[in-house]
């Protein structure tokens, strides 16, 4: 599980600029990434560059080629509404599987976890509220107690990082967010696995629209 309180790496700090640059259009797909400008642009060693490379490499903003070394790759809005379309469903069966199987103890952290979150979102601390919110997602699949299910989870979660993280900066979404968050917990605390897939679905796919939405406004 992710803790939001562990400060950023260097490679974590320059794969999120660099997914920013991405998002609102100053890297264009095609365009290469340069490790040395990139190094000097952050001023840091080329480590750190490789490393935040590779991690946007994995979640398929940015493509390796033979001989042309990494480019930012098409954003393929139709794949990632795929991948948004299959993650509702297992991230609705983790809720699910967490509103029969959380312990009190579980669902008491998953509350304080909320709560911080709520603090973030006012304070308006949007790296901070991401963090959290990850952790957030993170305890309920922990909660389903099903480590395949958890496993297949957090793999495509990875995929997603980008994209949900970047849907957040569509106006009001935080604030939606977390009234879509009290609507999961609320179904966990009480124990109703329908009432927490379906919540958990609803969430996920509003967050695909949302993101198609955004990246349209600004690409």
């Amino acid at each position: 599980m992710s803790d939001p309180k562990r400060p950023a790496t260097r490679a974590e700090e320059i794969r999120q600029a660099i997914e920013g640059d991405i998002f609102q259009g100053r890297l264009r797909p095609g365009s290469r990434l340069d490790e040395e400008g990139l190094a000097t642009r952050f001023g840091l060693s080329r480590t750190p560059v490789r490393e935040a490379i590779l991690q946007l490499v994995h979640s398929g903003l940015v493509e390796k080629k033979p001989h042309q070394g990494a480019m930012v790759a098409p954003l393929d809005l139709h794949r990632m509404v795929q991948m948004f379309e299959v993650m509702s469903e297992i991230e609705g069966l983790c809720a699910r599987f967490a509103a029969r199987r959380m312990s009190a103890e579980e669902k008491s952290r998953l509350a304080a976890l909320h709560d911080q979150a709520q603090a973030s979102a006012a304070a308006g601390d949007l790296d901070n509220y991401y963090a959290i919110n990850r952790t957030f997602h993170d305890a309920i699949h922990d909660g389903s107690h099903n480590e395949i299910l958890r496993e297949m989870t957090h793999s495509l979660f990875a995929r997603l990082a980008p994209y949900r993280r970047y849907q957040l900066n569509h106006p009001g979404r935080v604030e939606a967010s977390m009234a879509e968050h009290r609507d999961i917990l609320a179904a966990l605390v009480r124990s109703d696995p329908d009432g927490a897939q379906a919540a958990m679905r609803r969430h996920v796919t509003i967050q695909a629209d949302i993101f198609a939405e955004f990246v349209s406004i600004m690409t």
